[in-house]
Protein backbone atom coordinates (compact mmCIF):
# COMPACT_ATOMS: atom_id res chain seq x y z
CA UNK A 1 0.00 0.00 0.00
CA UNK A 2 0.97 3.51 -0.66
CA UNK A 3 0.64 6.74 1.27
CA UNK A 4 0.87 10.41 0.43
CA UNK A 5 1.25 12.64 3.22
CA UNK A 6 0.18 15.92 2.41
CA UNK A 7 3.26 18.48 2.64
CA UNK A 8 3.56 22.57 2.43
CA UNK A 9 0.49 22.74 0.60
CA UNK A 10 0.63 26.21 1.11
CA UNK A 11 -0.79 27.96 -2.06
CA UNK A 12 -3.91 25.30 -2.13
CA UNK A 13 -6.06 28.37 -1.23
CA UNK A 14 -4.59 30.04 -4.97
CA UNK A 15 -5.47 27.05 -6.63
CA UNK A 16 -8.32 25.13 -4.85
CA UNK A 17 -9.59 23.03 -7.75
CA UNK A 18 -6.74 22.00 -8.87
CA UNK A 19 -5.47 20.78 -5.78
CA UNK A 20 -8.59 18.69 -5.15
CA UNK A 21 -8.52 16.93 -8.29
CA UNK A 22 -4.96 15.63 -7.70
CA UNK A 23 -5.45 14.26 -4.19
CA UNK A 24 -8.62 12.65 -5.68
CA UNK A 25 -6.69 11.10 -8.44
CA UNK A 26 -4.15 10.17 -6.12
CA UNK A 27 -7.46 8.42 -4.26
CA UNK A 28 -8.79 6.85 -7.27
CA UNK A 29 -5.12 5.32 -7.56
CA UNK A 30 -5.66 3.30 -4.16
CA UNK A 31 -2.87 5.74 -2.54
CA UNK A 32 -4.28 6.72 0.95
CA UNK A 33 -3.91 10.47 1.04
CA UNK A 34 -3.56 11.65 4.87
CA UNK A 35 -5.74 13.25 5.56
CA UNK A 36 -7.86 12.17 3.22
CA UNK A 37 -9.26 14.20 -0.03
CA UNK A 38 -12.75 14.43 1.66
CA UNK A 39 -11.62 15.61 4.60
CA UNK A 40 -9.35 18.01 2.89
CA UNK A 41 -12.43 19.49 0.57
CA UNK A 42 -14.26 20.02 3.75
CA UNK A 43 -11.87 22.04 5.77
CA UNK A 44 -10.57 23.92 2.49
CA UNK A 45 -13.50 26.63 2.87
CA UNK A 46 -13.48 28.07 6.52
CA UNK A 47 -17.53 27.68 6.21
CA UNK A 48 -17.10 24.68 8.27
CA UNK A 49 -16.62 26.48 11.19
CA UNK A 50 -20.74 26.96 10.75
CA UNK A 51 -21.02 23.31 11.51
CA UNK A 52 -18.73 22.77 14.05
CA UNK A 53 -20.53 25.91 15.92
CA UNK A 54 -23.78 23.78 15.40
CA UNK A 55 -22.17 20.41 16.14
CA UNK A 56 -21.46 22.48 19.68
CA UNK A 57 -17.82 23.74 19.07
CA UNK A 58 -17.32 27.02 20.97
CA UNK A 59 -16.67 29.32 17.48
CA UNK A 60 -15.68 33.17 17.06
CA UNK A 61 -19.12 35.29 15.68
CA UNK A 62 -18.74 35.75 11.57
CA UNK A 63 -20.50 36.67 9.17
CA UNK A 64 -20.10 34.94 5.72
CA UNK A 65 -20.35 37.12 2.60
CA UNK A 66 -19.64 35.86 -1.28
CA UNK A 67 -17.40 38.80 -1.64
CA UNK A 68 -17.62 42.08 0.63
CA UNK A 69 -17.06 46.08 0.36
CA UNK A 70 -17.36 48.97 2.78
CA UNK A 71 -20.93 48.55 3.15
CA UNK A 72 -20.54 45.09 4.21
CA UNK A 73 -18.20 45.75 6.18
CA UNK A 74 -19.97 48.39 7.81
CA UNK A 75 -22.89 46.56 8.41
CA UNK A 76 -20.82 43.41 10.25
CA UNK A 77 -19.44 46.25 12.59
CA UNK A 78 -23.17 46.90 13.59
CA UNK A 79 -24.26 42.93 13.51
CA UNK A 80 -21.60 41.61 15.40
CA UNK A 81 -21.80 44.81 18.17
CA UNK A 82 -18.03 45.63 17.46
CA UNK A 83 -15.90 48.69 15.74
CA UNK A 84 -12.55 46.79 14.56
CA UNK A 85 -13.34 43.84 12.64
CA UNK A 86 -10.96 41.53 10.46
CA UNK A 87 -12.32 40.06 6.75
CA UNK A 88 -10.61 36.71 6.08
CA UNK A 89 -10.94 34.49 2.57
CA UNK A 90 -12.99 31.61 3.10
CA UNK A 91 -10.64 29.93 1.32
CA UNK A 92 -7.23 30.98 2.80
CA UNK A 93 -4.11 29.90 4.77
CA UNK A 94 -1.56 31.88 6.09
CA UNK A 95 -3.36 35.19 7.19
CA UNK A 96 -2.97 36.00 3.25
CA UNK A 97 -5.35 38.52 2.04
CA UNK A 98 -6.51 39.58 5.31
CA UNK A 99 -7.60 42.77 6.43
CA UNK A 100 -8.33 44.66 9.26
CA UNK A 101 -10.41 47.99 9.40
CA UNK A 102 -11.96 50.04 12.71
CA UNK A 103 -15.07 52.31 12.53
CA UNK A 104 -12.23 55.25 12.77
CA UNK A 105 -10.31 53.59 9.91
CA UNK A 106 -12.81 52.08 7.75
CA UNK A 107 -12.33 50.94 4.08
CA UNK A 108 -12.35 53.01 1.01
CA UNK A 109 -15.89 53.91 -0.91
CA UNK A 110 -14.79 51.34 -3.58
CA UNK A 111 -12.89 48.66 -1.66
CA UNK A 112 -13.80 45.17 -2.55
CA UNK A 113 -12.40 42.18 -0.64
CA UNK A 114 -12.16 39.77 -4.41
CA UNK A 115 -13.21 36.60 -2.61
CA UNK A 116 -15.79 34.60 -0.94
CA UNK A 117 -14.91 35.80 2.90
CA UNK A 118 -15.98 35.82 6.38
CA UNK A 119 -15.82 38.88 8.60
CA UNK A 120 -15.30 38.53 12.76
CA UNK A 121 -14.69 40.94 15.12
CA UNK A 122 -11.01 41.75 16.12
CA UNK A 123 -10.14 39.79 19.09
CA UNK A 124 -7.87 41.98 21.80
CA UNK A 125 -6.15 38.84 23.32
CA UNK A 126 -4.67 37.80 20.08
CA UNK A 127 -2.56 40.74 20.88
CA UNK A 128 -2.29 40.84 24.98
CA UNK A 129 -2.22 36.63 24.78
CA UNK A 130 -1.48 35.18 21.70
CA UNK A 131 -3.23 32.45 19.73
CA UNK A 132 -3.16 29.20 20.78
CA UNK A 133 -2.45 25.53 18.84
CA UNK A 134 -3.04 22.30 19.84
CA UNK A 135 -1.39 19.23 17.85
CA UNK A 136 -3.23 15.50 17.80
CA UNK A 137 -1.82 13.29 16.35
CA UNK A 138 -4.30 9.62 15.83
CA UNK A 139 -6.86 11.65 18.31
CA UNK A 140 -4.44 12.00 20.74
CA UNK A 141 -2.85 15.54 22.12
CA UNK A 142 0.70 16.09 21.26
CA UNK A 143 1.71 19.42 22.31
CA UNK A 144 0.77 22.62 22.17
CA UNK A 145 2.07 26.18 21.12
CA UNK A 146 1.27 29.35 22.06
CA UNK A 147 1.43 31.89 19.06
CA UNK A 148 2.02 35.89 19.31
CA UNK A 149 2.16 38.76 16.99
CA UNK A 150 5.21 41.09 16.73
CA UNK A 151 4.77 44.62 18.08
CA UNK A 152 2.84 46.94 16.32
CA UNK A 153 0.84 44.34 15.07
CA UNK A 154 -1.81 41.67 15.21
CA UNK A 155 -1.30 38.62 13.23
CA UNK A 156 0.38 35.43 14.35
CA UNK A 157 1.90 34.11 11.55
CA UNK A 158 6.01 33.94 11.29
CA UNK A 159 5.83 35.32 8.07
CA UNK A 160 4.52 38.69 10.20
CA UNK A 161 6.95 38.20 12.43
CA UNK A 162 4.95 36.02 15.13
CA UNK A 163 6.73 34.01 17.67
CA UNK A 164 6.05 30.94 18.53
CA UNK A 165 7.04 29.10 21.69
CA UNK A 166 6.09 25.93 23.36
CA UNK A 167 2.64 26.16 25.41
CA UNK A 168 1.69 23.55 28.39
CA UNK A 169 -2.64 24.17 28.28
CA UNK A 170 -4.89 24.01 31.14
CA UNK A 171 -7.06 20.66 31.89
CA UNK A 172 -9.82 23.53 30.85
CA UNK A 173 -8.01 24.70 28.06
CA UNK A 174 -7.47 21.26 26.77
CA UNK A 175 -10.44 20.00 27.12
CA UNK A 176 -11.76 22.72 25.11
CA UNK A 177 -9.77 21.41 22.08
CA UNK A 178 -10.33 18.14 22.73
CA UNK A 179 -14.47 19.59 22.21
CA UNK A 180 -13.77 21.06 18.83
CA UNK A 181 -11.30 18.04 18.07
CA UNK A 182 -14.72 15.47 18.74
CA UNK A 183 -17.30 18.03 17.01
CA UNK A 184 -15.41 17.14 13.43
CA UNK A 185 -17.12 15.24 11.51
CA UNK A 186 -14.33 12.40 10.88
CA UNK A 187 -12.98 10.14 12.58
CA UNK A 188 -8.96 8.33 11.98
CA UNK A 189 -7.51 11.45 11.25
CA UNK A 190 -3.72 10.76 11.28
CA UNK A 191 -3.06 14.40 12.73
CA UNK A 192 -5.07 17.57 13.17
CA UNK A 193 -4.52 21.42 15.09
CA UNK A 194 -6.55 23.19 16.32
CA UNK A 195 -6.10 27.04 16.84
CA UNK A 196 -8.08 28.62 19.41
CA UNK A 197 -8.30 32.24 21.04
CA UNK A 198 -9.43 33.43 24.09
CA UNK A 199 -13.12 35.20 23.79
CA UNK A 200 -13.92 38.24 26.69
CA UNK A 201 -15.68 35.39 29.04
CA UNK A 202 -12.30 33.73 29.12
CA UNK A 203 -13.35 30.54 27.53
CA UNK A 204 -11.02 29.25 24.34
CA UNK A 205 -13.16 29.46 20.51
CA UNK A 206 -11.84 27.66 17.76
CA UNK A 207 -10.27 29.90 14.86
CA UNK A 208 -9.57 26.86 12.93
CA UNK A 209 -9.61 23.33 12.60
CA UNK A 210 -6.55 22.63 10.05
CA UNK A 211 -6.84 19.02 8.72
CA UNK A 212 -4.44 20.33 5.87
CA UNK A 213 -1.90 22.00 6.06
CA UNK A 214 0.44 19.44 8.11
CA UNK A 215 3.07 22.10 9.83
CA UNK A 216 2.72 20.96 13.49
CA UNK A 217 5.03 22.79 14.92
CA UNK A 218 8.11 20.09 15.30
CA UNK A 219 10.22 22.69 17.32
CA UNK A 220 7.48 22.70 20.07
CA UNK A 221 6.78 19.23 20.17
CA UNK A 222 10.29 16.82 19.70
CA UNK A 223 8.38 13.56 20.01
CA UNK A 224 5.82 14.45 16.97
CA UNK A 225 7.70 12.30 14.88
CA UNK A 226 7.98 9.26 17.10
CA UNK A 227 3.93 9.43 17.55
CA UNK A 228 3.56 10.33 13.56
CA UNK A 229 5.89 7.28 12.47
CA UNK A 230 3.62 4.58 14.18
CA UNK A 231 0.41 6.31 13.53
CA UNK A 232 1.89 6.30 9.31
CA UNK A 233 3.00 2.34 9.76
CA UNK A 234 -0.41 1.55 11.08
CA UNK A 235 -2.15 2.97 7.75
CA UNK A 236 0.35 1.15 5.63
CA UNK A 237 -0.28 -2.09 7.57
Amino acid sequence: MALVLLGTAWDYQDHPAEFLARLEELAARGIAVRNPPEVVRWNADKSYLQELAERGATTVPALYREDAGADDVAEAMERLGTRDVVVKRQVGAGGLGQHRFTADSPPSPGWRMGHRCLIQPFLPSVVEEGEYTFVFVDGEFSHGVRKRPAKDDYRIQSLYGGLESAYTPSVTDLAGAKAVLDALPFADLLYARIDMIRLPDGALAVMEAELIEPYLYPEQGPELGARLAPAIADRLA
